[in-house]
């Protein structure tokens, strides 16, 4: 039998390095994802996690890390088909998560990342029902709390806004349910507010309750309170206690991001 000639043997020895790159373990695989993924290279990440998913669909980790590498490159807000889609697939990943018999906090990650996307996608109903899962499946998770009080100020906000720039009302003048015009209005704003009011004022709460200095969640609890007090025209003691106590969350969320400022150096040091 005749030797190969030596410029086969050179090709076969330039050649075999990128052969064994594509014909990883699914440890390996994992490994160069992660490798990529610390170093920003999102596509080279993306690529080896899909390599450790086909090699072993069974395990929910691959499938964790490509929906988190999908993620790197979903910009928020950003309508185009191409960040839509980006974003699709790393729900789809995500829900493999959900789907498998993922141990610790790998499930709840999931739910909140499927939300977050949704959020983004300004599909409130379908980010609020994930974060709903997430708090489900970790009770003490300030976070899932904050974000479905987030999502219900924003229910609340716009349709409200909507109604009083409809009745030409400026911010400050109160609606007046013994108007018939605004009544009408007053009317429709209780039942289709209150059930959010009452809900993200719960969850806000919530979180606080689990994260004493959660600032942003007692900024969105002064915003729901206040939410709350302009459709309190029927009850004017109930609407000055809900803007006293949005005043006094005004002045707690300021004092606990002076705090927060103050401690900041000796954290770094």
């Amino acid at each position: 039998m005749k030797p190969l000639p030596k410029c086969v043997l050179t090709l076969a020895l330039l050649f075999f390095p990128l052969i064994r790159v594509h014909a990883q373990t699914y440890a390996e695989e994992l490994n160069l994802g992660a490798q990529a993924y610390r170093s920003s290279q999102y596509d080279e990440a993306i690529r080896h996690f899909r390599k450790a998913t086909e090699l072993d669909p069974s395990k929910p980790v691959a499938h964790m890390y490509l929906a988190t590498a999908y993620v790197g490159q979903y910009i928020p807000g950003v309508e185009s088909a191409e960040n839509t889609r980006m974003g699709e697939q790393a729900i789809a990943q995500y829900l493999i998560v959900l789907d498998s018999d993922a141990a610790g906090d790998s499930k709840p990650n999931a739910a909140k990342g499927v939300a977050y996307i949704y959020l983004n996608m300004k599909k409130l109903d379908e980010a609020k029902h994930y974060y709903q899962m997430a708090s489900g499946l970790d009770p003490k998770d300030p976070e899932p709390y904050y974000s479905i009080g987030v999502i219900d100020w924003t229910l609340c906000y716009q349709p409200r806004m909507e109604a009083r720039a409809r009745l030409k009302l400026p911010p400050e003048v109160q609606l007046d349910a013994k108007k018939p015009r605004e009544k009408k209005v007053y009317d429709e704003l209780v039942a289709k507010n209150m059930p959010w009011v009452a809900e993200g004022i719960e969850n806000l709460n919530r979180a606080i309750e689990l994260r004493p200095d959660y600032d942003d969640a007692m900024a969105y609890l002064n915003l729901m309170l206040r939410e709350r007090a302009d459709l309190e025209c029927d009850d004017l003691a109930a609407r000055q206690r809900d803007l006293k106590a949005a005043d006094d969350w005004v002045d707690r969320t300021l004092l606990t991001k002076k705090k927060k400022a103050e401690q900041a150096p000796s954290t770094q040091r």
